[in-house]
């Protein structure tokens, strides 16, 4: 980190601003050399940049002295003219005085690496990037205001006093300090035990709203899957003919219903074939069924039951198509029409309401990412076998209780980051 970096912070192409962020210890210098020296902290200031003789650009320069900057180190932004030829040209001359192109995520992973913040906000600067709803926006917000860190220091807060309680028993045995002292660290390991038992089962939630809810659309060929497809993304994504077996892989649409990212799946219609490009589709839209979070069962007016009953599970969403040919379904469902739109509105509002009751809670949630997940997995199994062994081994009961203190600090980086530093910052676009 000793030397100095720079970026285009908005998007490349043409535009009214661009601009290029600067970090490092080089920066005053860089600053001076352009011919924008002795700026006033955190001020905009409408100064003409000029290298080797020429004039560069006519910008808004800012000027952020560490610490009290976002990476921690003294950083500049370059508000420029947004043509390109003006970019190539300052970012040839800051190049030209010793500044590095930046890695993907190296301003955030200088932020972290000086205490601006932790792992975990870290990942949420990344996620308030890449946010498209209203929810993952909502969601990363409160990530990166520490919601995320705060409920795993409770966790390893609860975690240090009952090893501070088993430590004791175990360095002072002839102190005087009441009897089986470790034991009653179980009290403690109970109730932490079954937190982290709770924030596991919550985890799909921090993950579907982060990555988006899963809708896989089953039915047998001819069901009306295709059409239902178009009428709820709005527009012709997939052929739709009535000849069956049309569809033969998944087709994928990206929606924002009810401010929550959703991912809606048309699949091939469920039957036996001999067809080995329509066996593949098939066994494509069973795996797909087997992964979602919620299906729709797609039936026409008089279809029977078929294959795809097998799939489905006792909330999912039973649709009857074809509602404008006319006939009585067999059993309750939305009953639509993808030609004359009949019953779609009833059909996406209890979609919404769907996605409401499974996505938003009460408390934020623990995991948003799988490597939280794995963590905290980690940090379970280990207070579990601490607690079992508290009574008869409290020494080996502390390591367990040290392992999985471990493995709660790696979320926030608060120890052995190394190994995830990679992971974390491989994600993020130049400028961040």
């Amino acid at each position: 980190m000793n030397d100095t970096i720079f970026a285009l912070a908005t998007p490349p192409g043409r535009g009214a601003i661009a601009v290029i962020r600067i970090s490092g210890r080089e920066t005053e210098r860089v600053l001076g050399v352009l011919g924008v020296p002795g700026l006033s902290p955190r001020m905009a200031s409408l100064r003409t940049l000029q290298h080797g003789g020429s004039v560069l650009d006519q910008a808004l320069v800012l000027r952020f002295p560490g610490p009290r900057s976002y990476t921690g180190e003294d950083c500049a932004e370059l508000h420029l003219h947004g043509g390109r030829a003006v970019v190539e040209a300052v970012s040839s001359a800051l190049i030209a005085l010793d500044v590095r192109p930046a890695e993907p995520g190296e301003f955030t992973r200088r932020a972290f690496q000086h205490g601006r913040m932790d792992l975990a906000q870290a990942e949420a600067v990344a996620d308030l990037i890449d946010a498209e709803t209203t929810a993952q926006t909502a969601q990363a917000l409160a990530q990166l205001d520490g919601a995320l860190s705060r409920t795993y220091a409770g966790f390893r807060s609860d975690l240090l006093t009952a090893l501070a309680l088993v430590e004791a028993e175990i360095d002072f045995p002839d102190e005087d300090v009441p009897d089986h002292l470790a034991a009653t660290a179980g009290s403690v390991l109970d109730r932490l035990i079954a937190d982290l038992e709770t924030a596991l089962e919550d985890a799909e939630r921090g993950r579907r709203v982060r990555d988006g809810y899963r809708i896989v659309l089953i039915g047998e060929t001819n069901a009306g899957k295709s059409a239902l497809f178009n009428a709820l993304v709005e527009r012709e994504a997939a052929i739709v003919t009535p000849i069956p077996g049309t569809t033969r892989d998944v087709i994928d649409a990206v929606l924002n219903i009810g401010g929550y990212a959703v991912t809606l799946s048309d699949t091939a219609g469920l039957r036996e074939s001999a067809d080995v490009v329509e066996a593949e589709g098939v066994r494509r839209a069973r795996a797909r069924a087997e992964a979602a979070d919620l299906r729709l069962w797609v039936r026409g007016p008089s279809d029977p039951d078929g294959d795809a009953a097998d799939f489905v599970r006792a909330d999912d969403f039973l649709v009857w198509t074809k509602a404008d040919l006319g006939g009585t379904p067999a059993r309750p469902g939305y009953r639509v029409s993808a030609v004359t739109g009949d019953g779609m509105k009833a059909l996406q509002d209890g979609l919404a309401e769907r996605l409401a009751r499974d996505l938003s809670g009460a408390d934020f949630p623990a995991v948003t990412r799988e490597r939280h997940r794995r963590r905290l997995t980690e940090a379970l199994e280990a207070v579990k076998a601490g607690r079992a062994r508290l009574a008869d081994a409290p020494e080996l009961a502390g390591e367990d209780l040290r392992q999985a203190a471990d493995a709660l600090a790696r979320v926030t980086g608060a120890i052995g980051v190394e190994d995830v530093l990679g992971e974390v910052f491989s994600t993020f676009c130049i400028g961040k």
